[in-house]
């Protein structure tokens, strides 16, 4: 992890007095790296926004070694936004949009009509996951809370914001019956920090640290706040990853794609706009086993 100033971070806190935990998310600068690589109307800012602080909310809550992925899809201005965030807590993310269809108050259901939610965890041992739901909640927040409710059985709910500087969330989850066993009396203690959770305006989650948050709106309530954990932008591209695309399609497919495009092949990442060159004693290169680092001047 680098020496950047602690902005961007995830805090877990437990209700003693209640079967039931929480996590706050907060991202800055890596919510700044996402959208400088390209340029993003306002309102697909803040589904990035709201789709990465529920990423950084989810490596918190989904126990696992190896990738997870929410891949947005539908058949509007915006026909997808994907954000990938490792175990490590590295982040990344991307929109595509069509920036003449988006007005400045589009809303979820105007950007992203008859649209799905993916979440996927590809683990570095063992089968990959994944669960799949309509988007059709009035906000991401509402679509996270249905897809906990539909594909995990377990009460979850959870408040996201974004505005282009920041993006911050919250997360409420029932834990198993330990502190509380009567049913009714479970759900009487859920309904009631849900409610509490509601009070919770925008411009507090956005603005607020998460002491006053947390002081603010459940002050009355028995907290354990545990230690905070660093998420961090990281774009997983490279020079070699780049040249494994070139060699999976074969030595000749390789060198004919090099002529057809001029002598060189540029291969972009589509997150972070690094751009690869190769040109043919690169592919020879490659081939021959000889690694990725370019004999001729075009590496980038």
């Amino acid at each position: 992890m680098s020496d950047l100033p602690k902005t961007d971070f995830t805090q877990r806190f437990i209700f003693d007095n209640s079967d039931t935990r929480g996590e706050l998310a907060s991202l800055d600068h890596s919510y700044a790296e996402v959208l400088a690589k390209h340029t993003y109307p306002q309102p697909v800012q803040q589904l990035l926004g709201e789709l990465m602080a529920a990423a950084a909310l989810l490596v918190g809550s989904l126990k696992f070694d190896g990738l997870m992925s929410l891949q947005a899809r539908s058949e509007g201005p915006v026909p997808l936004l994907m954000i990938e965030i490792t175990s490590e807590r590295e982040i990344r993310g991307l929109a595509r949009f069509e920036a003449d269809q988006i007005k400045a108050d589009a809303t979820l259901a105007d950007l992203m009509p008859n649209g799905v939610l993916a979440l996927t965890i590809d683990p570095a041992v063992g089968k990959r996951y994944q669960g799949i739901v309509d988007l059709d909640g009035a906000d991401l927040s509402a679509c996270f809370t249905h897809y906990f409710v539909m594909s995990h059985q377990v009460p979850t709910r959870f408040w996201l914001a974004a505005d282009g500087k920041r993006a911050r969330g919250m997360l409420l989850q029932q834990l198993p019956a330990e502190v509380i066993n009567d049913e009714e009396a479970r759900a009487e203690s859920w309904q009631r920090l849900n409610i509490l959770g509601d009070t919770l305006k925008v411009e507090e989650l956005l603005g607020w640290n998460n002491k006053k948050i947390l002081t603010s709106l459940f002050h009355e309530e028995e907290l354990r706040v545990f230690a905070d954990e660093r998420i961090e932008f990281q774009c997983s591209c490279s020079r070699e990853r780049s040249g494994n695309a070139l060699t999976s399609l074969g030595h000749d497919d390789a060198l004919n794609l090099v002529k057809e495009y001029g002598g060189h092949v540029e291969i972009d990442c589509q997150f972070c706009n690094e751009r690869y060159l190769f040109d043919a004693a690169d592919v020879d290169q490659l081939f021959a086993g000889a690694g990725v680092e370019s004999p001729s001047g075009t590496q980038h």
